[in-house]
């Protein structure tokens, strides 16, 4: 199979925007093209659109033909992908996979969401569906209960506090204010946190990830061209993958999602490193105890300890494992579909020393990007690194 990297990408500004679906797609376009200007729309051959559900909340359909008229594209080969809040993680494997396999030469990635309405009522019952709606959704189940029953189980299993999931908080929208294209680009300190109102105990309002609109762009290229393209490609190291059920009942133990931890084991066998070999993290943080879950499961730190790891300083800059410098999903906000390409746009701009330096990791050369769709029972993992594939020392 053929070698891929990723050789420009650029994002929108995530926030409450006053645009249609297909204005956030021209905003992240433009910061794309503008950046690298060797890259050219008609000359791209591919494109893959991450989407979680443009039909409820842009009450459109059919988008990747959309967004190939709306940046000029006449692609041979054009596809949409949903995988809930990975919608546009699994584009990006998509496009890897073909330009991989020989199917096409470049491809462009965009993940798009429009997610604010008139009514956030809409909105709210729209995100529910990403749950069994005959047997949970009669219920009232979402997001916010399942993440607070998830939080409840690991303080019962092993401690963690309310503060710990504030020092989650605390960070990430630190890190977003040296974010200009975030959603939340305030300090928010962890007394704010434990002030804010309740959500779902015991998660609070800046627990929880914002409702956001946003779009980003990556555009990947087999390893022949990408030095007509860019001088500093971001190359693909491996992927992995994995699915718990589907139901909440079937996720057993709500504190360690052992999904996470098998996809995980995947990225890091096909990439052929260990999570001690990653300098920098975009992990999917759409509820500050995702984020401690996510530091036992994928490995940098045993079970049971994410909340010391948060405690200790470790996932801040200067720590054993940078994450969510770009300032996560709690700090950016959460379009679903554009989410996982935005974390890859950041590892983009981090690897090659471009982002602020508040939030630059001096001498980053291996990355990791993390989704989770619905209730964690799905998880999406991406490696990527400086160096091509197989020739690191």
């Amino acid at each position: 199979m053929d070698k891929v990297a990723i050789v420009a990408g650029g994002t929108s500004r995530f926030g409450v925007r006053n645009l249609t679906w297909r204005e956030l797609l021209q905003e992240a376009a433009a910061a794309t093209f503008d950046a690298e200007s060797r890259i050219l729309p008609k000359e791209i051959d591919t494109l893959v659109v991450g989407a979680a559900e443009p039909e409820r909340f842009a009450f459109q359909s059919y988008v990747a033909p959309l967004a190939a008229e709306t940046l000029g594209m006449t692609p041979k080969m054009l596809l949409r992908t949903e995988l809930a809040c990975a919608s546009g993680q699994m584009a990006l494997r998509t496009a890897w996979a073909h330009i991989a396999s020989g199917l096409c030469d470049v491809a462009l990635v965009a993940g798009v969401e429009k997610m604010n309405l008139p009514n956030m009522a809409e909105t709210q019952a729209s995100m529910a569906c990403v749950l069994d709606r005959e047997w949970e959704g009669l219920h009232g189940a979402s997001a916010p209960p399942f993440f607070a029953m998830c939080a409840q189980r690991h303080m019962h299993s092993y401690g963690t506090t309310v503060e710990q999931m504030a020092k989650v908080v605390e960070k990430n929208h630190h890190y977003s204010t040296f974010n200009p294209t975030a959603h939340f680009t305030k300090e928010v300190p962890m007394d704010k946190v434990l002030r804010s109102p309740m959500v779902a105990p015991p998660l609070r309002l800046f627990d929880c990830s914002g409702i956001t609109d946003g779009a980003a762009i990556a555009i990947l290229a087999r390893e022949a061209i990408v030095p007509d393209l860019t001088d500093t490609p971001l190359w693909v190291h491996g992927w992995g993958q994995a699915n718990q059920g589907f139901r909440t009942g079937a996720i057993g133990d709500l504190a360690s999602w052992p999904a996470m931890s098998l996809a995980a084991r995947e990225a890091y066998r096909n990439a052929r490193v260990s999570p001690k070999d990653l300098d920098v993290v975009e992990l999917h943080d759409c509820f500050s105890i995702s984020e401690i879950i996510a530091y036992e499961q994928l490995g940098f730190t045993p079970e049971g300890k994410g909340g010391a790891f948060i405690d200790e300083g470790q996932s801040y800059i200067g720590g054993s494992t940078p994450i969510n410098t770009r300032g996560g999903l709690l700090g950016c906000g959460h379009p679903l579909g554009a989410t996982g390409v935005a974390q890859v746009v950041e590892l983009f701009r981090t690897l090659r020393s471009e982002v602020p330096p508040q939030r630059q990791v001096s001498g980053a050369t291996l990355a990791m990007a993390h989704n989770l769709s619905g209730n964690a029972n799905t998880h999406s993992i991406g490696i990527y690194g400086l160096d091509k594939p197989g020739t690191a020392a």
